[in-house]
């Protein structure tokens, strides 16, 4: 049995195989993982409208994994989400890289993704993707 954060067992497996440099998407419910994700093994864990948020996930895969870095998908107009500033209170202080829309889906559909979570998170450009970094 389980006893820490992360208690889902198809996201523990995955997580269990990722190495220093993979990358992991956290995507709001209108992300299309299955089509921009290429072979990374996803996980739908939307249970209803809202649940759980990007940051819900994001929070517990920091208790079982390093992040070096993260991206972030920007909006075309330059305004800012206001989930980006909650990204930045997250434990560690992270500060995404921002980029443009097909170039976040270029990146998402690089060898390199191995894991493509799908939240519940309604609001829009709401998908981080994250480096794992080294123990």
């Amino acid at each position: 049995m389980l006893t820490g954060k992360c208690i889902h067992p198809e996201l523990m497996r995955v997580v269990s195989l990722l190495g220093h440099g993979d990358k992991v998407l956290i995507a709001d419910g209108n992300y299309p993982l299955a089509s921009k994700t290429g072979e990374a093994e996803k996980v739908w864990l939307g249970l209803r409208p809202g649940l759980p948020t990007v940051t819900d996930v994001l929070e517990t895969l920091q208790s079982v994994i390093n992040i070096e870095s993260a991206q972030v998908m920007e909006p075309a107009d330059g305004t800012e989400p206001e989930i980006f500033g909650e990204f930045r209170k997250m434990p560690g202080g992270m500060e995404p890289g921002k980029m443009g829309r097909f170039e976040f889906y270029d990146a998402c559909g690089e060898k390199t993704l191995r894991l493509a979570i799908s939240t519940g998170e309604q609001r829009t450009f709401a998908n981080i993707l994250i480096t794992v970094g080294v123990a």
